[in-house]
């Protein structure tokens, strides 16, 4: 009887404490019916829908950016700036069009970012831990790559004359970047010093080799990965003294210098630091590869802004290289350690990952026209993250819940994941995490399983999109329909009867914008 009573005593102090506060005019109902009519008023606007030719098409992919991680990222965001957090809009929130995607794998009800990677920019579903190829390959068996290679959007683009890049937080050979270009049975298979010798002697190539040798020509690469493309025990031009980050490559090959040799004459630069990737004048380059890490770039919390670019200035730089191109361009982007914050329990990791992939989904937003442009967002999986626990309006996203367990007693964190690495046992029961500093960056939340790594999340993921035919991704859908859009949008790949008039002449797609207005009136006044 104590217990309950002091239960609810602490409960009603914790609320007491924790009062939620919000802006005075929110008691106001017109306040309300006022923000609903201006959002109506926006939504019957969208019934005007743009079929426009999309000149180019950018893919910003969260890893492991479920509906739960958009929504804390959210309310990060407008903790970050001083207000309580819920009320704020990510730049993704503003996109007209919301659907969902299924993200199974071929072979797994949870799904990898091999497979789902394979869907979203490949157009067709494989199994899991495999990239570039259809299900018919076996993870990890070389004799399954050769005939069930696909290709990707990014190569449909090229191949449409459009320029292509690819940004991303990760190696530029993990799993999500891997499959724009490579055919892989193996997502780990990074060098040839990470693939088995027989898998070397039948004849399959490591994804390193593959970024540099089936699409020689994609304009903008960024990301890290620098080690891959060195030959073994090379040391690393930023960490030199550290063997750990020294070359794995067993052929002997300089990836690197090869890729310079090859691009001298091409108005081509390769970079490893901030200083020289920003030093450089984006209209005297056409091909830019920039490594900035032996592996992952450094989380954004603890990146250095000295040396290290952000993921909103690559995307910013990869954009005014590959605008130049008259035809267009594509360009795959990708926050890849909002999946490795969570993995690792440090939901402020992911959730700052995720944070500052929205700020350049904004960057790109204002280089760019909805009118020529189709721009979508989405991730590849979800992970078995959450927050609850009856928190109030402006609650810290990383604070405690107004309440203390039933059970056991003792305080616990908005924020939990369903396993992982935050799982621990003091004096044989749950830890009390007032005793611990649960707002620090690399704080592990407390977990319910045991496990060193947390798992993904099986449940849909959402899909943000604006510009031309960004209407066409609504509903709920299967993830490998994702790219189909883009292409039929951007008139590349396989849908192409749409893209030409009733008398059978190409579209205007191509054509500047002003020329395009100036026939388009001409042909009216005729």
């Amino acid at each position: 009887m104590k217990v309950s009573v002091l239960l609810i005593l602490g409960c009603l102090v914790s609320e007491g404490l924790a009062k939620p506060e919000f802006p005075e005019q929110e008691k106001d109902p017109n306040f309300w019916k006022g923000w609903a009519q201006s959002s109506l008023k926006n939504a019957l606007t969208l019934q005007e829908l743009n079929k426009n030719v999309a000149k180019n098409v950018i893919l910003f992919l969260g890893d492991g950016m479920g509906v739960s991680t958009v929504t804390a990222a959210r309310i990060l965001k407008g903790q970050m700036s001083g207000k309580s957090g819920e009320e704020t809009q990510l730049e993704m929130d503003k996109f007209p069009y919301v659907a969902l995607s299924k993200t199974y794998n071929t072979n797994a009800q949870v799904p990898d970012s091999a497979g789902t990677a394979t869907a979203y920019l490949c157009g067709v579903k494989a199994n899991e831990g495999t990239v570039g190829v259809s299900a018919a390959a076996v993870r990890s068996q070389c004799n399954t790559t050769q005939g069930n290679e696909v290709t990707s959007i990014l190569k449909w683009a090229k191949d449409a004359g459009k320029s292509v890049g690819i940004v991303t937080t990760t190696r530029v050979n993990h799993a999500t970047p891997s499959a724009a270009y490579a055919h892989c049975v193996d997502r780990d298979w990074y060098s040839d010093g990470e693939m088995p010798a027989e898998a070397l002697q039948s004849g399959c190539k490591d994804i390193a080799r593959q970024l540099f040798e089936n699409i020689p020509d994609i304009n903008v690469i960024m990301g890290g990965g620098r080690r891959y493309m060195y030959p073994k025990n090379t040391p690393d031009v930023e960490y030199p003294g550290d063997k750990k980050h020294n070359g794995t490559r067993k052929d002997g090959r300089n990836l690197v210098g090869e890729w310079i040799d090859r691009m001298k004459d091409k108005r081509g630069f390769y970079v490893w630091n901030k200083r020289d990737l920003l030093s450089l004048n984006p209209n005297n380059v056409d091909y830019l590869l920039g490594l900035f890490e032996p592996a992952d770039l450094a989380y954004e919390l603890e990146r250095n802004k000295e040396t290290d670019p952000s993921l909103t200035e690559m995307v910013e730089v990869a954009i005014k290289i590959l605008r130049k191109n008259e035809r267009g361009f594509y360009l795959l982007v990708e926050g890849g350690r909002i999946d490795h914050g969570h993995h690792e329990g440090k939901a402020k990791q992911a959730l700052h990952e995720a944070v500052e992939m929205d700020w350049a989904i904004t960057r790109a937003g204002l280089l760019t026209s909805v009118y020529d442009t189709l721009t979508v967002v989405t991730a590849d999986h979800s992970h078995v993250f959450s927050f609850g626990g009856y928190t109030p309006r402006g609650n810290s996203i990383f604070g405690l819940a107004p309440m203390m367990s039933d059970i056991d007693q003792k305080p616990f964190t908005s924020i939990l994941y369903g396993n992982g690495p935050g799982f621990k046992l003091v004096n044989g029961s749950r830890e009390n995490v007032s005793t611990v500093d649960y707002e620090q960056n690399n704080y592990q939340a407390q977990s319910a399983v045991p496990l060193r790594m947390e798992t993904h999340g099986g449940e849909d993921v959402a899909i943000f999109s604006k510009g031309p035919m960004a209407h066409l991704l609504h509903g709920v859908q299967e993830q490998h329909y994702i790219p189909h859009v883009m292409a039929y949008a951007a008139c590349i790949g396989q849908n192409k009867d749409h893209c030409r008039t009733t008398s059978g002449s190409s579209s205007l797609s191509h054509i500047s914008p002003t020329l395009a207005i100036l026939l388009s009136v001409t042909w009216f006044l005729c």
